[in-house]
């Protein structure tokens, strides 16, 4: 998950995720009313399985290995305040957002102008349709540089052209994220 996949997730929240992955395992067991059966369904493991990772006899527990903590983590993130997740995507799409993010832009410009690549921080006001775009390719399955691309360009209109009233020939381009972070509502 890159910087700009990241940012998204973390604006959609409004608590974060628990951080351990006893607390996971409580988490997924509280959300499926504690049958062990239905978690291990989720996780592709066996019931057993699940029973030996949350036993409270030290004797008899078992840790997940690496690929299971890996899919209980992400069984977490996809029932993670799926309400609050729905209503801020929708308030983002409608009324915009705004980008935090430190990044290098250069550009490609007319004759005379300084294109090379520098880091800048930069926070915006982008519109909803930028942030349409953004879940649209997100939910497509669209990689980092994709995201990158469409961020680019919003950012290329909205700050470095002006909305339009400056800067008409200027493509700008947006590399080397250090942090992107979006702000809604």
């Amino acid at each position: 998950m890159g910087q700009i996949e990241q940012g998204l997730e973390r604006a959609l929240r409004t608590r974060s995720i628990p951080s351990s992955t006893e607390a996971h395992l409580r988490f997924l067991l509280a959300k499926h009313r504690g049958s062990t059966r239905k978690v291990a369904t989720v996780l592709g493991v066996s019931q057993r399985t699940v029973q030996r990772w949350v036993t409270k006899r030290s004797e008899a527990r078992r840790p997940p290995g690496p690929l299971q903590v890996r899919a209980i983590e992400e069984a977490v993130l996809a029932r993670w305040q799926p309400r609050v997740r729905a209503r801020r995507r929708a308030q983002a799409e409608a009324e915009g957002f705004v980008f935090h993010t430190r990044a290098r832009f250069g550009f490609a410009a007319p004759a005379g102008s300084s294109d090379d690549p520098r880091v800048r921080w930069i926070t915006q006001d982008l519109p909803g349709e930028v942030a349409r775009e953004l879940f649209a390719a997100r939910d497509a399955g669209a990689g980092e540089q994709q995201q990158t691309v469409i961020l680019a360009r919003a950012l290329g209109h909205a700050y470095f052209r002006e909305w339009g009233r400056r800067a008409h020939g200027l493509h700008v381009a947006f590399s080397d994220v250090e942090f992107a972070d979006f702000s809604i509502g």
